[in-house]
C-alpha cells in the first residue's frame, strides 16, 4: 500500500463529524476561556478583597490538566475515545456547576482543580479525531480544532463581559455549565472510531513511513511554541497602556485578539501551503514570533502595535498549523489517545512556565519583559529547528 493510501479518512467519518467535534469543543470552552480573565472580579465575592490569588488560580486548571492529560489519553486508548471524550465534557459541567455555586475560596479552588483533572476536552477531542482520521485529513481537522480554540478565546470574554450587567462572572460558571452538557448530548450521537479498518499490508507500510520529526522533537516544539506565545498574554493590556496611554479597553481587547483573528482568517490556506513542508513552516513561524514579540518591546504608537500584533498572528498561524501537521504525521501507527494526551501535557507545561516567567519578568523589569523573553525563546527555537537540516545538507555536500 502506498503512503498516499494511508491518508484516506476511514469509512463512516466525514467532514460533518469533524465539524461537530470542533463545534462541541467551541461551546464547551466558553467558561474555561472566557471566565478566567474576570478572576479579579470573582475573588472579592469569595473573601479575597484584593484578588491576590488571581494569578495562582489562573493557572490551577492548567497545572492539573497537564497532570491528568496523559492518564486520560491512555485510558481513552483502552476503553474508547468517544467514552473518554464524553467524560471530559461531563467533567467540565460538574466543575463549572461547583464553581458557580461556591461560597468560599476553598470550594472555588477545588472546583478549578476538578476542572483541570476532569476536563481535558481538547486532548480528548484530538484523540478521538486521531482514531478516525490520518495524514492530511487529520492535520486539517486539528487545524479546525485550533480554530475553535481561537474563536472561543476571542468571543468568550466578550460574551461574559456583556452578561456581567445581568449576572456576575462568578455565577456565570453555573449558567455556562449547560454548554458542555449540550456538547455531551451532541457527541453521544457520533460513532466510536474504529481503527480496525486497515488492510493486512498496512503495518509494514507504517513502519516504512518515517515521521518528519520524532515524538521528542514534537513535544519540545509544542512546549517552546506555547511558552513563547502565551508569555505575552497576561501583561499585554498593561504594555499597551504603557506605550499608548489612554487606549480604551475595547481597543486593547481588539489588539489582544488580532493574532487569533489572523489564524481564523488564514489557517486553512496556510495548511494547504505548508502541509507538505511543515519543518520549514514551523521555523518560519518561530521567526515571525521572535520578530513580532521583539517589535512589541520597541513599538511606540498604535500603528506599530497593530503591525507587530499582525506579524505575531502570522507566526501564531504558521506555528499552530505546522504543529498540527507534525502531530498528525507522528500519530500514524500510534495509539492517538496516549500521544495527544502527552502532547497536551507539554502544551500546558509550556503555558504554566510562561505564566511564571511573565510574572517574574514583569515584576523585575516591567511590562515589556515578557514579550522580550518570549521573543528570545522563539529565536533560539528557530536555530534549533534549522540545525538538523543544515547538518544534513553539510553531510550530503561532503
Amino acid at each position: 500500500m502506498s503512503a498516499q493510501a494511508l491518508r484516506i479518512p476511514r469509512t463512516g467519518f466525514g467532514r460533518g463529524q469533524v465539524q461537530a467535534v470542533a463545534g462541541c469543543y467551541f461551546v464547551a470552552s466558553f467558561a474555561a476561556l472566557g471566565l478566567p480573565p474576570y478572576l479579579t472580579e470573582i475573588l472579592p465575592e469569595l473573601g479575597d478583597r484584593q484578588a491576590r490569588w488571581a494569578g495562582v488560580l489562573y493557572i490551577v486548571p492548567t497545572v492539573f490538566g497537564a497532570l491528568g492529560a496523559p492518564l486520560w489519553g491512555r485510558l481513552a486508548d483502552r476503553f474508547g475515545r468517544k467514552r473518554l471524550l464524553l467524560r471530559a465534557q461531563l467533567g467540565l459541567a460538574v466543575s463549572f456547576l461547583l464553581a458557580g455555586w461556591a461560597d468560599s475560596m476553598a470550594t472555588f479552588t477545588v472546583a478549578l482543580v476538578l476542572q483541570g483533572i476532569l476536563g481535558g476536552t481538547f486532548a480528548a477531542s484530538n484523540g478521538y479525531l486521531g482514531a478516525a482520521l490520518e495524514g492530511p485529513a487529520l492535520s486539517r481537522a486539528l487545524t479546525l480544532m485550533q480554530g475553535s480554540a481561537r474563536a472561543a478565546l476571542v468571543v468568550a470574554p466578550i460574551v461574559v463581559g456583556s452578561l456581567s450587567g445581568w449576572l456576575s462572572p462568578h455565577r456565570q460558571y453555573a449558567l455556562l455549565a449547560v454548554l458542555p452538557l449540550t456538547a455531551a448530548l451532541l457527541l453521544a450521537a457520533l460513532p466510536e472510531p474504529d481503527p480496525a479498518e486497515r488492510p493486512q499490508a498496512e503495518p509494514e507500510t507504517v513502519d516504512e513511513v518515517v515521521p518528519v520529526v520524532s515524538l521528542k522533537v514534537l513535544y519540545a516544539l509544542e512546549f517552546a511554541f506555547v511558552f513563547s506565545t502565551v508569555i505575552s498574554f497576561p501583561y499585554l493590556i498593561q504594555l499597551v497602556d504603557d506605550r499608548v496611554p489612554g487606549t480604551s479597553a475595547a481597543l486593547s481587547g481588539v489588539l489582544f485578539a488580532l493574532p487569533h483573528l489572523v489564524y481564523l482568517v488564514t489557517a486553512l490556506a496556510v495548511h494547504a501551503a505548508f502541509r507538505d513542508r511543515p519543518r520549514a513552516g514551523i521555523a518560519l513561524g518561530f521567526a515571525c514570533i521572535a520578530l513580532g514579540l521583539a517589535g512589541h518591546g520597541v513599538a511606540g504608537s498604535l500603528t506599530s502595535l497593530i503591525a507587530v500584533r499582525l506579524l505575531l498572528g502570522v507566526g501564531l498561524t504558521l506555528g499552530l498549523v505546522c504543529l498540527s501537521v507534525l502531530a498528525a504525521d507522528c500519530a500514524r501507527g500510534r495509539a492517538p489517545g496516549g500521544m495527544f494526551g502527552s502532547l497536551e501535557f507539554f502544551s500546558k507545561a509550556g503555558a504554566v512556565a510562561a505564566g511564571l516567567a511573565a510574572a517574574a519578568g514583569s515584576a523585575r523589569f516591567g511590562p515589556a519583559a515578557p514579550v522580550l523573553i518570549g521573543g528570545a525563546a522563539a529565536a533560539v527555537t528557530v536555530f534549533a529547528t534549522l540545525l538538523p537540516t543544515l547538518n544534513h545538507r553539510t553531510r550530503r555536500s561532503r
